[in-house]
């Protein structure tokens, strides 16, 4: 099988095979220059806010207008992509393959605990930028990363910010492989990164080789220092500058270190020694800083791809756009074209015969003609203007192509097109939209979500807590999980793109049956409503709408309210009649006293005779 392995002469050498990675990392570059060249010709499309940015640059028009819509169908599409993978809160379960009442509550665990580390990881943000890849470099590749980030105070005290598996997105830009080789998981791999001085030490720190990096670095930095000032270095591999520097003095002199990370076998010429499955990393394109057999459980480099449309013979798969950059020209040309001919039409061309006196041509402007001198307007052509059918129809066919159909996107306006039709747009949108994100789903998410699950199970060395949905009852318990509560029997299945529309068929036909159930006895009494609940709740994702009689609960526990209610306003009612009684039963006593009172308020005193 072509493409599995590199072949190097002299590996045994340190330097040789950092130079020599380095030199394969460079001619893979390079053989894709061209489509980096694509990728980079979109992406100012996409982003562009006129066309000077983008190859319309050099149109002879006077406008330099751009019109989004590759911007608007990178948006759908990336939209849509999005509600479709992640369509509600639960958009995963944990499939296990025995039935049994403890593989149950496991799956329960392993479900609580992989919510819990996806969203403290930020998973569905991650997983969008890799779907902008999808969509705008047509391949996304990314790797699960274990990671333990702690913060530790002078007082003692630790802070446990995030401890768990993650998803790291690698840049299209960043990862290079054999491009002929069959298949990607069989290609040896090359990782650009770009790390601090600071970065790098720490990586030292945490090493088990510690002695041996530590050595590499500090000769590594003695050279660098040596090497400033001086760019012809016959140890550096043509190519050797990294992005984002001018010149090799300008990277000697910065904080920065290029690191290369070579995955896959490699076969030494010299000595016929095969390597297999090494992690080799590479500083500065010199210096070996680490040189070891791949830990990755996987059997293979922990590096996952997807490509929007696969080609033969081809890894780099092209994206939904690519085609479409060609159609964007053209609508710009039109567009331009048009704005150019208004402004003609606005600002004619003056045709002057004769003797005529200079002038300003602006509003109320005065031109003073001789004899035989006349002004007048050149008309320009308005065939231009006519143009708006065909930008029209060059924007539907870019949504058709890409599969994202204004009708399938939501942005139909009413009475263009019937019914019927409408819904054979859809449908035919429909099959493309659904198998692009299957696609994603399947090749891409779904191995990630099992990786990050198995990385966990490897290196939890703690015990984690988490919030776990008992699906049998409906309510919530938290519990203290282990790296054995991890181990089970089943695999992680997302339940997004591929399931969503066939639940939501699913969920309508239960629907449907429970109607006529309850419209028709004839059939009520050959279907079960307990049985329709616990379909329809495990369909919805929400385990708590079902429960063994719950209604009956339910029902039992709002008499139970009624009766509390009504008890306590009867008592309510007890308590002000008897405090109305004694305030009667007080009045008589009080009234003499007052009788009195009141009279000799009110009798005057005789006056003396």
């Amino acid at each position: 099988m072509a493409g599995t392995t590199i072949d190097i002469e002299g590996v045994i050498d340190p330097h040789t095979l950092a130079v020599d990675i380095s030199s394969r990392w460079t001619s893979w570059n390079n053989a894709r220059s061209e489509k980096v060249k694509e990728w980079k010709e979109l992406r100012n499309y996409v982003y562009a806010t006129d066309t000077r940015t983008t190859s319309n640059n050099k149109l002879p028009w006077s406008n330099s207008t751009t019109t989004p819509k590759l911007t608007q169908i990178a948006d759908n599409l990336h939209a849509n992509y999005f509600a479709a993978l992640f369509p509600q809160k639960r958009w995963f379960r944990f499939e296990a393959t025995d039935s049994e009442g403890d593989v149950k509550i496991k799956r329960d665990i392993i479900q609580a605990y992989m919510q819990n580390k996806l969203r403290q990881s930020d998973f569905v943000n991650t997983t969008s930028k890799l779907i902008n890849d999808y969509i705008q470099y047509g391949n996304c590749f990314a790797t699960v990363d274990y990671q333990r980030k702690i913060t530790e105070f002078e007082d003692g005290e630790r802070v446990v910010n995030y401890v768990g598996p993650k998803l790291v997105r690698i840049s299209p830009y960043d990862i290079c492989f054999n491009p002929i080789a069959a298949e990607f998981a069989d290609t040896p791999k090359i990782i650009r990164s770009i790390l601090t001085l600071g970065e790098v030490q720490r990586m030292i720190e945490t090493s088990p080789d510690k002695d041996y990096m530590e050595g590499v670095f500090n000769k590594m930095l003695g050279n660098r220092g040596a090497a400033k000032g001086n760019e012809i270095d016959v140890n550096k591999s043509e190519g050797f500058v990294a992005d984002g520097f001018s010149n090799l003095t300008d990277y000697y002199e910065s904080d920065y270190v290029e690191i290369l990370t070579f995955y896959g076998d490699i076969y030494d010429t010299d000595t016929g020694k095969f390597m297999n499955n090494r992690v080799i990393t590479i500083v500065d394109r010199s210096y070996v800083l680490a040189n070891e057999e791949n830990p990755s459980f996987l059997g293979r480099d922990p590096i996952f791809h997807v490509g929007w449309r696969d080609r033969p013979d081809n890894l780099y798969s092209m994206g939904p756009l690519d085609n479409l950059v060609g159609m964007q020209y053209r609508i710009d040309h039109l567009e331009n074209l048009k704005a150019d001919v208004f402004d003609q039409i606005a600002y004619p061309v003056l045709k002057i015969r004769g003797d005529v006196e200079d002038f300003d041509f602006e509003p109320n402007a005065r031109i003073y003609l001789g004899d035989e001198g006349d002004v007048g307007y050149l008309a320009p052509d308005a065939t231009a203007l006519n143009a708006d059918f065909q930008i029209q129809n060059l924007e539907a066919k870019m949504e058709m192509m890409a599969g994202a159909p204004r009708e399938a996107m939501g942005i139909r306006s009413a009475g263009e097109k019937t019914a019927f039709e409408v819904n054979q747009l859809m449908t035919a949108a429909g099959r493309i939209f659904q198998h692009k994100t299957a696609h994603f789903e399947r090749v891409f998410l779904e191995p990630i979500l099992n990786a990050m699950l198995e990385v966990a199970r490897r290196n939890m060395d703690y015990e984690d807590t988490a919030k776990v949905l008992n699906e049998d009852t409906g309510l919530y318990f938290f519990t203290q999980i282990t790296r054995d509560d991890l181990r089970s029997n089943g695999k992680i299945v997302p339940m997004g793109a591929r399931h969503f529309a066939e639940r939501a068929q699913r969920v309508q036909t239960l629907t449907t049956m429970f109607q006529i159930k309850a419209s028709d006895p004839s059939v009520a009494s050959h279907l079960s409503g307990k049985e329709f609940a616990r379909l329809l709740a495990d369909e919805l994702g929400e385990p708590a709408l079902f429960g063994e009689n719950i209604a009956v609960a339910e029902q039992l526990e709002t008499q139970r309210v009624v009766t509390d209610a009504q008890v306590e306003f009867e008592a309510e009612q007890e308590e002000m009649a008897e405090q109305g009684m004694q305030e009667l039963q007080a009045a008589p006593e009080q009234a003499p006293e007052q009788a009195t009172e009141e009279a000799t308020e009110e009798v005057p005193e005789e006056p003396v005779q």
